[in-house]
């Protein structure tokens, strides 16, 4: 079958894109497999704790590469390359700043995190290790956000892919080497995914210097830093920070609730999200394009283009969510069993498996609505949608544990709520107004 030109521009970006999206859960795969072959259960949950807490710091910046697509995508569209070098510049030089900060508030944030989780002595004790090494992947993990972001509005998933793949295959080789071979724990985890980082910048830069060449042309100091577009960037990049908060502590939230009930609930659930980001790593593919396909024809006011893009995007984004249902149906306990030999912990993730079965069919919604958003540079429907889906998130939870007791089934059933309610709310604000009037 000869895909339609649509069709094959989605699989242009989403392809390469799927292929390195999945390289990511890989690393927490393989940062829980090496640790949950340690004699005790605390060394899977000190990294679950402290990858969470990266999670909430890094991903509330994830604005830096969401922003930057749409807004690139648009200008790109628009054949207005002075935007999109300017755009680069000035999302590089905020991601410089945001990293300073990190680093300099690291004490701080530590303590403030370590503050809200409840976790065991020993599990802070070694998620505090962690946390001291990974806090120096700041500013090549925020400028290796823009990057991607910068090239995905381009319409090229090749430098993302390339930066990805090199960023996670080191990544996963230095924790085989540093835990399995040194004798390392959670600093061996915390310090491979930093080297890692940084080889992903190095990789980033390589390639922008070739992708510049094309678009090449003056730097308008002036327009860089003029008021009236500065103040229109920053407005988007606050809605989409505020809605990323809200998502990263629904996850920050998931954790600590599975803490709460101990050692063992805390790990079989940061395996089953292992999954749960294995499945959305690859609907985030076909999200990514349509961020850039959306913007883009945004840009060019093409409605036909539009139409054509998010028919094709939500097919193939369906279809990959039937098939990841059927796949952990079919091999979810192998899969349990590949990241943990310790009894007690596959017995329990093997006991909440059928909520990671249902999961795809009930978040692909979601994903591709986020996609088609971001590429609209529309944040403020995200960030109203986010904050009603995270309230309904919690009131479900609450009714569930503190009035049921439903225990981690409880957990789960607020979990699955908290996505049908992000996929509805966006829905509701694309019908009430369509992207092209």
């Amino acid at each position: 079958m000869r895909l339609s030109p649509t069709h094959h521009e989605v699989w242009r970006l989403a392809g390469p894109m799927i292929l390195s999206n999945l390289s990511i859960p890989l690393i927490g795969i393989v940062d829980t497999a090496v640790m949950g072959h340690l004699p005790d259960p605390q060394y899977i949950g000190a990294v679950a704790v402290g990858s969470m807490i990266f999670s909430f710091v890094f991903w509330g910046f994830g604005f830096l590469r969401m922003a930057t697509t749409g807004l690139t995508a648009q200008a790109f569209g628009a054949d207005n390359y002075a935007r999109v070098r300017h755009l680069l510049l000035r999302a590089a030089s905020f991601a410089l700043l945001l990293a300073a900060a990190l680093v300099a508030l690291g004490g701080p944030l530590q303590s403030a995190a370590f503050w809200l989780i409840d976790a065991s002595q020993n599990v802070e004790m070694l998620a505090t290790e962690y946390f001291t090494v990974r806090i120096w992947s700041s500013p090549a993990t925020l400028l290796n956000y823009v990057l991607i972001g910068w090239f995905l509005g381009l319409q090229s998933a090749r430098g993302p892919l390339i930066m990805l793949l090199t960023t996670n295959v080191t990544n996963i080789v230095l924790d085989l080497y540093f835990v399995v071979h040194l004798g390392w724990t959670v600093n061996g985890v915390a310090t491979a995914s930093v080297i890692a980082e940084y080889t992903g910048l190095v990789t980033g830069l390589v390639l922008l210097v070739r992708r510049w060449r094309p678009i090449a042309g003056p730097i308008n100091i002036a327009r860089l830093w003029r008021w009236s577009e500065l103040t229109a960037e920053l407005a988007v990049n606050r809605d989409i920070f505020i809605r990323t908060l809200c998502l990263i502590f629904a996850f920050a939230f998931f954790t600590q609730a599975g803490a709460s009930q101990g050692d063992v609930i805390l790990a079989a659930n940061a395996i089953l999200m292992n999954l749960q980001g294995l499945m959305a790593y690859g609907l985030d593919g076909f999200a990514h394009a349509a961020e850039a396909l959306v913007g883009k024809a945004l840009g060019r006011r093409n409605r036909s283009e539009l139409s054509q893009t998010l028919r094709a995007v939500f097919a193939w984004s369906l279809g990959t969510a039937v098939l990841a249902t059927l796949a952990f149906a079919v091999a979810g306990n192998a899969l349990i069993g590949l990241m943990t030999d310790l009894p007690e912990v596959m017995a329990s993730a093997a006991a909440f498996l059928p909520w990671m079965i249902a999961s795809p069919l009930i978040s692909v919604w979601s994903f591709v609505l986020d996609g088609i958003f971001i590429g609209a540079s529309r944040g403020s429907d995200m960030r109203n949608g986010m904050i009603a889906s995270l309230l309904a998130y919690l009131g479900v939870y609450y009714l569930l544990e503190q009035l049921f007791e439903f225990g981690n089934h409880g957990l789960w059933i607020s979990f699955m709520v908290f996505l049908i309610a992000r996929a509805l709310s966006l829905a509701w604000y694309l019908r009430r107004q369509p992207l092209l009037q």
